[in-house]
């Protein structure tokens, strides 16, 4: 046995999908429109978002908080993931993005599961005074990734989980010459989320990285969401 994860070439990579389960034809047909935009890389990939799936039917989860909406690749994902009476709220900061994925939405029969709200991330945070979320997903500004968690911290409920995507950032953030910005915020929120005695966490090296932690405490019952 390897004591660390493989690295995944074109044919691994396409297998370890493969073995998941299969992707519902509105959220294929949303991967395939974003990732023909110039930006599209931006979107989380096919794994992590069976990954998620799979979380959130594990938990339980019927309230989960998106920071970063972009086209709404995640967003569709999350949402078919959710049972009837689930609901997303999914930030994002510009209008432009989630108008793709929207017909998307509305095709897999979970638009009205969504409650998007456009604006800065970090202002709609601090407006969710008594929201309460089973799992929140971050893939949003790097640089704000610290102020991020700690509203996720306060939002989510004791058992629940949080997750944070690009977390390895291609790999920068063993760079020892690597002192961008990004780069530094991502390393502090490594060491935070490891060190919080209040959270159990585990690294996935699957996509660009996905840090998952769990506030410690009894889980209680699911949150619920506002009419």
């Amino acid at each position: 046995m390897s004591p660390r994860s493989i690295a995944l070439d074109a044919g691994l990579h396409a297998y370890v999908v493969a073995a998941g389960t299969p992707e519902h034809p509105a959220l294929a047909a949303l991967r395939h429109e974003t990732a023909a935009l110039e930006n599209g890389g931006m979107q989380s990939s096919i794994e992590q978002m069976q990954l998620l799936r799979l979380l959130i039917e594990c938990t339980g989860a019927i309230h989960i908080l998106e920071v970063g909406c972009f086209t709404g690749y995640g967003s569709l994902a999350m949402a078919l993931a959710l049972p009837d009476d689930g609901r997303l709220v999914t930030l994002e900061a510009d209008e432009r993005w989630p108008a793709i994925g929207r017909p998307y939405w509305r095709e897999a029969g979970v638009e009205a599961k969504i409650d998007l709200r456009i604006g800065l991330a970090e202002q709609s945070l601090e407006a969710m005074s008594g929201e309460r979320f089973d799992l929140a997903y971050i893939d949003a500004d790097k640089k704000r990734y610290g102020v991020y968690l700690d509203h996720a911290l306060r939002l989510v409920r004791p058992g629940g989980l949080i997750a944070l995507d690009n977390m390895l950032w291609k790999g920068a953030v063993t760079d020892p010459d690597d002192d961008t910005r990004q780069t530094t915020a991502l390393r502090a929120v490594a060491r935070h989320v490891a060190e919080d005695p209040a959270l159990t966490s585990c690294l996935v090296p699957i996509g660009d990285g996905v840090m998952l932690a769990r506030r410690r405490g009894a889980p209680g019952s699911p949150a619920s969401a506002p009419p």
